[in-house]
């Protein structure tokens, strides 16, 4: 995946999430929750793109 796309995606998932928390009425532990769920997607997003995971598609959930 070229470097463009990661920072374009990076860019991208950061402004939604910034919209989300500043123009949408939520509680604020709901807010806390889309925050760390989003983030720790984009961890494991960014570490399955650099190789370090390897393929995300063989986890089986249930």
């Amino acid at each position: 995946m070229p470097l463009i796309n990661l920072v374009v995606t990076l860019v991208v998932v950061g402004v939604l999430l910034w919209l989300i928390n500043n123009y949408l009425p939520m509680d604020a532990t709901i807010k806390k929750i889309l925050n760390v769920v989003v983030i720790i997607v984009v961890i494991l997003w960014l570490l399955t793109a650099f190789g370090v995971l390897g393929n995300m598609s063989a986890i089986r959930v249930g």
